[in-house]
């Protein structure tokens, strides 16, 4: 048995013990931490594939099945408490809104087991009256270098409702990304599935059998050789934004691993020393909105662009 975490990715091979046996009881039994209702969730939410084709819960598993699994929210909420300073956006008994900033590990995993946002909360709550009935339960995740908003569950119940939001597609997620080039078009949809790349393992691409994938965009404002867009993430995929503008051949300033060496072929020196210099890739999750677990109201906040990123912008030509 494995003890699922966030934004990790679990393969599995069927054995002649497991012919026959559900699917989502399979994984039950193999991934600490996890329930049943849960991995029923994440495998209607198409984070599961079998053969690399989506499946449903009941599917009975065959010899040799290949299984790959997309964990995308954290089974515990145990970890080290370690003083890493983190902003708090906004907190009440229920959950816990922050401003992640760029360099940040969300989540203990392979390699890295403490300065995570998982670890400063986990002190944050220590420091709290009712420390003891708290705990930090992340919801949903954001690159190391994507800088923004993540909502975090301070009780089970909330983190329950908050992962059905997600799951539902009912949180509204807003980014700011400056891309390479002139976009075309005011707005647009790029929806393809993605998988990790054939070629690549470390890598996400566009695979044809993959997990659906949408984002919306809109031009938020025209440079002579850049766009900044609002792309609202419809779906959670790993690296989905970054993705999907690549496969539009407007990859992310500063994106090293799907910006194809664009960020090489600026002539302006002083910009060229700029964007390397940010040691990040200019994507923001700049709006959050969801229904609060406990009241029911619709609640939503913002974060205005870090100033690494607003101080490229004014650097940028028209």
């Amino acid at each position: 048995m494995v003890e699922g975490s966030d934004h990790e990715n679990l393969a599995f091979k069927i054995g002649p013990d497991d012919v026959g046996v559900r699917l989502d009881a399979f994984l039950a039994s193999q991934i600490e931490g996890w329930s049943r209702a849960r991995l029923q969730r994440l495998i209607e939410a198409e984070d599961v594939l079998v053969n690399g084709k989506l499946a449903k819960p009941s599917y009975k598993l065959r010899e040799h099945d290949q299984l790959e699994v997309e964990l995308v929210s954290p089974a515990t909420t145990n970890f080290t408490p370690e003083a890493v300073p983190i902003e708090i956006v906004y907190e009440d008994d229920t959950l816990v809104v922050v401003n992640k900033p760029a360099g940040l590990v969300v989540h203990p995993a392979a390699g890295i087991q403490s300065g995570t946002l998982a670890n400063a909360l986990a002190y944050h709550f220590e420091q709290l009256p009712n420390a003891s009935s708290v705990r930090p339960g992340i919801v949903h995740r954001l690159d190391r270098d994507t800088s923004g908003l993540l909502v975090v569950a301070k009780t089970e119940a909330a983190l329950e409702n908050l992962s059905d939001q997600f799951r539902a597609r009912s949180v509204y997620k807003l980014y700011a990304a400056l891309v390479h080039g002139r976009v075309a078009s005011d707005a647009g949809r790029i929806e393809q599935p993605l998988a990790r790349d054939p070629s690549n393992r470390t890598r996400m691409a566009v695979v044809r059998g993959g997990r659906s994938a949408l984002s919306i965009y809109r031009v938020a404002r025209r440079f002579n050789r850049f766009t900044l867009l609002d792309v609202q993430l419809k779906t959670g995929r790993t690296h989905q934004i970054r993705v999907h503008l690549a496969w539009l051949k407007h990859p992310v300033v500063g994106d090293e691993t799907y910006g194809g060496g664009r960020d090489n072929t600026i002539q302006d020196p002083k910009l060229k020393s700029q964007i390397r210099g940010l040691g990040r890739h200019f994507l923001h999750a700049e709006r959050l909105a969801f229904t609060h677990p406990a009241t029911g109201e619709r609640v939503q906040f913002h974060s205005q662009l870090p100033p690494e990123l607003s101080d490229l912008l004014t650097e940028i030509k028209e």
